[in-house]
């Protein structure tokens, strides 16, 4: 990994006062629980939000794919925010909209919902460009574990909202149980002001560093224009995999589980979880991998080897579901942690950092955006589950070829 550092002579305008490394991390994990959460929630109450809005099925179902949409969209313009305001304020921004799209949501009529939708997107847009970037700069050296903690975060926050959010619309209605995860959004917000306060900024960015002209405005000296990096297109077509596999799966999962296994809708719903759960496995297994081997191909290897039994068990033997979940909810959260490894691990300075996790993410959630959407239209034509599964095999084969390619690589 390579890291710029400061030198003890180099002239410095003002000292940051140190922070406590776990302070942080907590900001990072607060943060994190707020960068899925708020998508998913809508999940479990989208039926008392198509009664009470008076829409279908299809159009209930921009409220969640709308979101991925901006990841893909939004992200040049979340590279250029961080990059004028500063990781530290530009993420207390991202969180005020978001809190501001969590409100504007739940208010009446469908505009508002769409408009709060597209809010909540932006934000957590944001929050996915500038994560690695703060790891990258402040803990490079525990980059790999924080990392890991990271996702699992991402995967206890939508676990958290799926589980919750019923209970509260139970006791009140859809519109404030979503507005309700509001109150995380404040704490993720008070405790980020708190461990960032004292950190350094990036330094203000000239007419060419917001990335748009093509020139590398970092202190790189030598080496190709970043985008012009082999290893910068192989994690973006490897992240559009991994993200196409995620999502494809993460949206037709307890259809599926109902239709193949005779499942009634809410078995298959809770059934579906273990997906989600065991993601914090791969989060957590996957820096310990890289550690441990001498190569991170082996780790790409090995988690496209993990993913690749999902769809493959479920198309050979569907009665061992719960192991094909667990080692594709495993290896879905052990993908997402090695490809932000390897952009941690090649960039060359915090700059390179910042555009290469901007374009690995706009690239691959602009692709994912369509995963929902094309196994859906592959199961429909087919009127089964083997094609759409073998189209998610060929999402996991792109990212390990990627993958492969990108690992290797250090240009």
């Amino acid at each position: 990994m390579t890291a710029t550092h400061e030198t003890p002579h180099a002239p410095v305008q003002s000292p940051p006062r140190a922070v406590a490394p776990a302070l942080l991390v907590a900001a990072i994990l607060l943060l994190a629980l707020n960068l899925r959460g708020p998508i998913v929630a809508v999940s479990p109450v989208t039926g008392a939000i198509r009664a009470d809005l008076g829409i279908d099925a299809g159009t209930a179902g921009l409220l969640t794919s709308l979101p991925v949409l901006c990841f893909g969209l939004a992200t040049p313009l979340a590279s250029a925010l961080l990059a004028r305001t500063g990781l530290g304020r530009g993420v207390l921004v991202a969180l005020g909209v978001l809190l501001a799209g969590t409100v504007v949501r739940s208010l009446d009529g469908l505009p508002a919902a769409v408009a709060g939708t597209l809010l909540i997107g932006a934000a957590i847009t944001v929050g996915n460009v500038a994560v690695p970037v703060v790891i990258g700069r402040d803990l490079p050296r525990q980059a790999g574990a924080v990392l890991g903690l990271y996702t699992a975060a991402l995967n206890v926050g939508s676990m958290i909202t799926l589980s919750l959010t019923v209970p509260i619309a139970g006791a009140t209605d859809w519109r404030f149980a979503l507005a309700s995860w509001g109150v995380l959004v404040l704490v993720a917000a008070a405790v980020w002001w708190w461990a960032t306060r004292s950190l350094p900024e990036a330094a203000p960015a000239g007419p060419a560093d917001d990335g748009t002209d093509g020139t590398d405005g970092s202190a790189v000296a030598a080496g190709p224009v970043w985008w012009r990096r082999p290893v910068v297109w192989g994690l973006t077509v490897a992240f559009a995999g991994q993200a196409f596999a995620y999502y494809g799966v993460t949206a037709w999962l307890p259809l599926l589980l109902s239709d193949e296994l005779g499942m009634t809708d809410s078995a298959a719903g809770v059934s579906s979880s273990i997906f989600q759960i065991a993601a914090i496995v791969g989060a957590f297994g996957v820096p310990v991998l890289l550690r441990a081997c001498p190569s991170p191909r082996i780790v790409v290897a090995v988690v496209c080897a993990a993913w690749a039994a999902l769809p493959l068990g479920l198309l050979l033997a569907p009665q061992g579901w719960v192991v094909w979940c667990a080692l594709g909810g495993a290896a879905q959260g052990g993908g997402i942690t090695v490809i932000f490894s390897l952009v941690v691990r090649r960039a060359r300075d915090l700059v390179e950092n910042r555009r290469m996790s901007a374009l690995v993410q706009g690239g691959g959630y602009t692709v994912a955006a369509t995963g929902p959407s094309v196994v859906g239209a592959v199961h429909e034509a087919t009127g089964a589950w083997s094609a759409p599964l073998l189209v998610v095999l060929a999402a996991v084969l792109v990212l390990f070829t990627a993958g492969l390619a990108a690992s290797g690589r250090t240009g």
